[in-house]
């Protein structure tokens, strides 16, 4: 089997990066509208400071994970710099706003033309212009899906929005695009608006990068830094800072460093270590949001031992899903019940909570003829917490007689010709809703599906659910279908870890973000300095 990223031309960074917004299916009576959030599951070390933002001034923000094959093109983001680059110079059609819900933002609309959401009618939002001055046009959305679903090049979107039919989508009028999709998907509006979709202008060149949002490009240099200008004809109202500079650390520690000393005014993906000494400095404030990303244990369902239900459900029972919160988590984070997308409005909650019985482990073991089992997991650090679940793992596996072999690699290894393949690994999501997160990793043609995963009546489920425009009927597909993988999927799903950030208290205008991207969602365009 070979990794579909690299047939794709994407890798699982930019596919990973690209989960981070993707949606809830909120379509109702064919109309797109939004759901209400409960602000209590959100939280906030320290209280926003009130009064007027100071116009004006230049905010520094420290990020992690960059290097020499960073891109500013607005189809292509790896790593956290990239996407706060992208997030700055370009908008796509919608957004998941900082409380998940589904924001119209280049589009006016967008509806189904019919009673199937096969095909859908993208009206733009009048008056918007490029930076350089040219106006928002229907050219332009079809232009921009063409460049991301580009065979021989595809996008980081690619793998998300691949299902559009670009022979039959075409322009109505200057302001509106006819979407025409290949199977019915009620998803489409999320689907297609994600950061990584960003609408560019015909003919758009990143060397020398024209978008729609808050700031316009002054300078790149890939692997150290990146400079952006107020948009004064920003189209939702211009920036409070003058200028962004984004520069890219080595490792946390560097990026840490920077913060306490004040070279930088905000740092994403703060480590969890140095979350109390950063609540502990009256100099600094720490953002906690609640959102649902996720680091799972990956079985694959079609390979010994895994290929036996009972061994699944015997490894799920194992975990000691609060313990490996207290422990890898250092607290941040909440208990997971082995399914994923815990902000859609169709989650089954109802679901029992699944809890730590090494008992019934035990029993389910010997069921299967597996008492005494020794199995090998493949670990690496590729992302905050990763090895150390695999360790606190292999202590619990022990309770149910069970010898858990690691084998930890490097991120490259773990990402090289044999990811997907792994009997017995890990991984990580960030924050998406139920039926785009199949789609991802949950069905046999996902690009990522790396518990291969295929169940006919899960899959049958998932289809009638995309062309289902009820709300209600569609939950009730959903349940099923999440029913079906909490009993039998690949998935062990142990906890939804918090995301961390921490910024200097002369700075104001951030929040917790449910959507699980750093800094309100790098929001750079609303902070500001204090008065």
């Amino acid at each position: 089997m070979t990794d579909p990223s690299h047939e794709e031309g994407i890798t699982r960074r930019q596919a990973l990066r690209g989960a981070a917004a993707g949606g809830a299916l909120l379509v109702g009576g064919g109309v797109l509208s939004a759901c209400g959030v409960n602000p209590s599951v959100i939280a906030q070390s320290s209280p926003e400071p009130k009064g007027p933002i100071k116009p004006g001034g230049s905010l520094t923000v420290g990020s992690t994970g960059g290097g020499a094959q960073d891109s500013i093109d607005a189809h292509f983001a790896t790593s956290d710099p990239d996407i706060s680059r992208l997030n700055q110079l370009y908008e796509p059609l919608a957004v998941r706003d900082p409380d998940f819900n589904l924001q119209m933002l280049l589009a006016e609309s967008m509806t189904p033309e019919g009673k199937k959401p096969d095909v859908w009618i993208v009206r733009l939002r009048p008056g918007v212009t490029f930076h350089n001055g040219k106006p928002v046009t229907a050219d332009d959305v079809i232009f921009s899906l063409n460049r991301i679903i580009n065979p021989k090049n595809p996008g980081t979107g690619a793998a998300s929005i691949g299902y559009i039919d670009l022979k039959h989508t075409k322009k109505l009028d200057p302001r509106t695009v006819k979407v025409v999709l290949q199977y019915p998907n009620v998803g489409f509006p999320d689907d297609v608006g994600q950061y990584f979709n960003g609408i560019v202008p015909v003919g758009y060149d990143p060397k020398n990068p024209v978008g729609t949002g808050p700031f316009k490009y002054q300078s790149f240099a890939p692997g150290q830094q990146s400079v952006f200008v107020r948009n004064a004809e920003y189209w939702n109202g211009p920036s409070h800072v003058d200028q962004v500079t984004i520069i890219d650390f080595v490792d946390d520690t560097a990026k840490v460093n920077a913060l306490l000393s004040g070279q930088v005014h905000a740092i994403t993906n703060l480590p969890a270590a140095q979350l109390a000494q950063v609540k502990g400095l009256p100099s600094l404030r720490a953002l906690i949001s609640k959102g649902g990303a996720w680091l799972p244990f990956t079985m694959r369902v079609d390979q010994a031992p895994f290929n036996d239900v009972r061994v699944r459900q015997a490894f799920r029972l194992i975990v000691n899903r609060q313990q490996m919160i207290d422990q890898v988590l250092l607290g941040q984070g909440r208990v997971a019940n082995d399914l994923y997308a815990p902000l859609d409005p169709a989650y089954n909650a109802a679901l029992p909570q699944r809890l730590h019985d090494l008992e019934q482990a035990k029993f389910l073991l010997k069921q299967a003829g597996h008492s005494g089992l020794t199995v090998k997991l493949v670990t690496a650090p590729i992302s905050e917490g990763i090895v150390e679940a695999a360790q606190v793992f292999a202590s619990q596996a022990a309770g149910a007689g069970v010898t858990v072999n690691l084998d930890k690699t490097d991120t490259t290894t773990f990402f090289g010709p044999n990811y997907l393949k792994w009997t017995f690994a890990q991984d990580f999501w960030f924050t998406r809703n139920y039926i785009p997160q199949v789609e991802q990793g949950s069905l046999p043609n996902s690009p990522f599906n790396e518990t291969h995963w295929a169940d006919p009546t899960f899959e049958k489920l998932i289809r009638q659910a995309q062309g289902e425009l009820d709300a209600s009927k569609r939950t009730e597909l959903l349940h099923a279908a999440q029913a079906i993988e909490y009993e039998r999927g690949g998935y062990i799903v142990w906890a939804f870890s918090n995301q961390l950030d921490a910024y200097s208290s002369q700075v104001t205008g951030f929040r917790p973000a449910r959507s699980g991207l750093p800094l309100t969602n790098y929001g750079f365009g609303r902070a500001g300095f204090v008065v």
